[in-house]
């Protein structure tokens, strides 16, 4: 008995003769950069070459130890004293921090104007407690961005342009904080879930009083930098609909509204970009910039399972093609970042921000997940190819075309993020038939590997090792 066996194959088109936009390397930017201390060459070198255009710089107090950096409090460390007085500012640690970013791994700087992450407890707060004195912390805000736009108290001239008041204050007890706790007290469960919701709206309303007197103050004196945020824990439409009421109420106008976004469906985010663009369109914003500044995989897992000590719990959660860093996570990353460049979107940080550890690119021993070689395989891409081209696939599958200026090089990323397929065939407009083509393959057994390609007629197949996500970055 003869059996045929058919290949599950996807359908994608590439058309190099038809240019529908530009490159847009700022959706290609995330928080990890340079620490003060221990961080060799190979880190930086590791860093550069993913390509990145910019880091942000939240939660870099927490990977710096023994480090005044970057947070208010730190810039700012006793708040009895003069704003003004250019002696009671402590610059230098992040100075040295920026510099090292700027120079060594040549990102662009994003600075979150706030406080890192402070997991303390539900009634243990230092950092994120809401400030006593609004206009206090605006002015330590102002210095901030004069000391590093405008050379004061021996500052520089950078030129940063975007400037985020705070992150996450819509989070529960780690970022904007009352004194007794975010919500929860009372003698029923009734009673502690309408203390809860009544404690929320309290915080959201301060915050929104907060953004207002941040915002304002810092455009009074630089009205050529961006000032948005707020880095809320993900498009939480009815938070932003009170922030943006409230700027529109105090006549000032955002640069940007900023979000987070961890999931393991694409739609979802580009969902997430759409309701953006819709509600400041809404409120007469038509120039907010959208930025999501913290985004990652997360699988079939929750945080609590993130962070389990139960070995079994582990080795689903860290370990094969679905895991946190896997080859289901990097070709996730290599879908987002294609779908970035034609969407609403303005700018876009993949989260982390420690270069080692769970939300890094390797482990503690320097060995590198698989999302760093998928990050890798995009920031050579767009470095080298300028000009976006059409293209279209099949669910599935995501594909991004583009080619130099001239048009003498062209290349695609075709990223498979679950879709079963066993091969993939790609249909080219553009190229001689015939040609012979380079591909670099990421999948499950293989870490950005180079493979010689030829086309039949005007078509490419790319097979696959195995059924799990993958990635190939042909060139011509």
């Amino acid at each position: 008995m003869n059996i045929t066996i058919f290949a599950l194959a996807a359908a994608i088109t590439v058309n190099f003769d038809s240019d529908i936009g530009r490159m847009r390397p700022e959706l290609h930017s995330s928080g990890f950069g340079p620490q003060i201390c221990s961080c060799p060459q190979e880190t930086i070198d590791a860093i550069k070459s993913m390509g990145f255009k910019a880091s942000r710089t939240h939660d870099w107090a927490l990977i710096n130890p023994n480090e005044r950096v970057c947070d208010y409090f730190h810039i700012f460390p006793l708040m009895h004293l003069d704003v003004k007085d250019p002696k009671n500012y402590v610059f230098g640690p992040t100075d040295y921090l920026l510099k090292r970013t700027r120079e060594e791994v040549g990102h662009d700087i994003f600075f979150r104007l706030g406080t890192s992450i402070e997991h303390s407890g539900p009634k243990v707060h230092f950092n994120s407690l809401i400030p006593e004195d609004f206009d206090k912390v605006a002015e330590i805000f102002a210095a901030t961005v004069r000391h590093y736009n405008r050379g004061w108290a021996d500052g520089h001239e950078w030129g940063i342009k975007y400037w985020e008041i705070w992150n996450e204050p819509d989070g529960h007890n780690n970022m904007w904080c009352l004194p007794d706790g975010d919500g929860g007290v009372g003698a029923t469960e009734g009673e502690r879930a309408a203390d809860q919701v009544a404690r929320y709206a309290r915080r959201r309303d301060l915050f929104a009083k907060f953004f207002v007197t941040a915002l304002k103050r810092i455009k009074s004196e630089f009205p050529d930098v961006k000032v948005g945020g707020p880095a809320l824990c993900s498009m939480n439409e009815d938070y932003f609909t009170e922030l943006l009421k409230a700027c529109k109420a105090a006549g000032v106008a955002p640069d940007f509204i900023s979000w987070h976004h961890y999931t393991k469906n694409p739609d979802t985010i580009m969902r997430a970009i759409d309701a953006g663009r819709r509600l400041c369109d809404d409120f007469g914003f038509k120039d907010c910039e959208l930025i999501i500044n913290e985004w990652h995989f997360f699988g079939e897992y929750d945080w609590k399972e993130l962070r389990s000590p139960d070995p079994k719990v582990q080795r689903r959660v860290w370990s094969g093609p679905a895991s946190h860093n896997g080859i289901d996570s990097s070709c996730f990353n290599l879908t987002m970042l294609s779908m970035f460049q034609t969407s609403k979107l303005d700018q876009a940080y993949y989260y982390g921000c420690r270069n080692t550890g769970s939300w890094g690119y390797m482990d503690e021993k320097k060995n590198k997940y698989k999302v760093y070689y998928g990050l890798k395989m995009f920031g050579d891409f767009i470095k080298t190819f300028p000009v976006i081209c059409e293209s279209s696939a099949e669910d599935g599958v995501t594909v991004l075309a583009a080619k130099t200026e001239n048009g003498h090089r062209k290349g695609f990323i075709v990223t498979d993020y679950r879709s079963g397929a066993d091969e993939i065939r790609v249909d080219v407009k553009g190229v001689p038939s015939g040609s012979e083509v380079w591909a670099w393959v990421h999948d499950n057994e293989r870490n950005f590997e180079r493979i010689p390609l030829r086309m039949i007629g005007n078509r490419l197949v790319l097979k696959k090792a195995d059924s799990n996500s993958a990635a190939f970055s042909v060139w011509f």
